[in-house]
């Protein structure tokens, strides 16, 4: 499967700015991440940090923090990671799942889901 990159757009409730960008959607990231001079920008705050695992294997410990993110007509608060400056922004799975989105491998697309499961896990 190729890569699949989807415009988002960042906001912080307490700020009217906002950061757009075209963001890889990575189904091996659990959290988004932007570059943290951008989340500053907007008035994103750290709230703590985190450790987590390169696709390399190697360990790295970033701060995090809480925004919206809006991609393909939804809006949803999300974790973000405090990423270097230089890095290339991630759209993580949490933020498409829980805008009611999947990655379909088959035809190499994001799709909505025609509803959100809520099922009885025994």
């Amino acid at each position: 499967m190729g890569l699949t990159h989807v415009v988002v757009r960042l906001f912080h409730s307490d700020s009217a700015n906002t950061y757009e960008a075209d963001f890889l959607v990575d189904t091996g990231s659990m959290d988004t991440m932007a570059p943290a001079s951008a989340l500053k920008k907007l008035g994103i705050q750290p709230e703590g940090k985190d450790l987590y695992e390169l696709a390399s294997g190697e360990f790295v410990e970033y701060e995090y923090g809480s925004a919206k993110v809006a991609f393909m007509g939804e809006v949803v608060p999300v974790r973000m990671i405090f990423g270097p400056d230089d890095s290339a922004p991630i759209l993580g799975v949490v933020a498409l799942e829980t805008a009611g989105y999947i990655v379909d491998p088959k035809n190499e697309s994001i799709r909505k889901l025609k509803a959100r499961p809520l099922k009885r896990v025994a």
